[in-house]
């Protein structure tokens, strides 16, 4: 609609759906988690939200249900230590975990990522975005999703996932990794802004420079610097601000 009138026109919009992780193996079935997402990749995205739990099981069967396509079962001998480790409830696809005391529940959880490559030039981080925006195809209709890669330290694109929310669309590049390739030495690159999820996510998942299009939060700051990981935000316009371990970056002053 506009000032000058109004058509009927048919338009393409991003899709949201409920995702039910149901753990198995126990006395019963119990819920883990359900996350509002994007359907499409549901493994990667189970298998990520996971790994960023830190509730990735050993010997496990991750299966789809056979009824419903919004659901999955998690089976595994590991039931009990799944269910006191389980931060339960519903995920939306707005916002990640937060919350007091957050940094020091992960750092219980998770080392310094390692990074053994040489030094980035400031050129392939700005680059890094529009080769994003390049892979996201459901952005490109709809105008409601968000995207995350995952790139080389050369800036080659691994792979690339979009989804509704921006934890989810991490969630998924970092399950996808987890099956075919080690994270040390690679970029993280997501469409949004840095919030404090993006980041635990990151340090879950060994992830050492994360790169993001927009601003970062206070607690996203602290979180990078407390584990030592190269926050990159503002990464736009030929410019970007970098907030902690800048050592990985080559820096072009004399």
């Amino acid at each position: 609609m506009t000032p000058q009138g109004s058509q009927v026109l048919t338009d393409a919009v991003a899709v949201e759906e409920p995702l039910e992780l149901r753990l198995q193996g126990g006395p019963e079935p119990l819920t883990l988690a359900v996350l509002m997402r994007t359907p499409g990749h549901d493994r990667e995205l189970l298998l990520g939200w996971l790994v960023s739990e830190g509730l990735l099981p050993d010997g496990f069967q991750l299966l789809p249900d056979d009824e419903n396509r919004n659901v999955w079962h998690l089976f595994t001998p590991e039931y009990a230590r799944l269910a006191a480790g389980a931060r339960l409830g519903v995920s939306s696809s707005a916002c990640g975990v937060c919350g007091t005391g957050s940094i020091e529940r992960l750092a219980i959880r998770a080392g310094s990522p390692v990074w053994t490559a040489e030094t980035v030039n400031p050129e392939l981080i700005l680059g890094l975005p529009q080769r994003l925006l390049a892979a996201q195809a459901g952005f490109h209709a709809t105008g409601g999703l968000h995207a995350a890669g995952l790139f080389s330290a050369r800036g080659e694109l691994r792979h690339a996932f979009e989804d509704v929310g921006r934890h989810n669309a991490v969630d998924k590049v970092v399950g996808h990794a987890a099956q075919h390739l080690p994270l040390t030495d690679q970029l993280l690159c997501v469409s949004s802004r840095a919030g404090f999820e993006i980041v635990q996510k990151g340090v879950m998942a060994g992830i050492a420079l994360v790169v993001t299009v927009g601003a970062a939060s206070s607690l996203a700051v602290e979180t990078a610097q407390t584990f030592g990981v190269t926050l990159c935000a503002f990464t736009r316009e030929g410019r970007f601000t970098v907030y902690s371990a800048p050592q990985r970056i080559l820096s072009k002053r004399p």
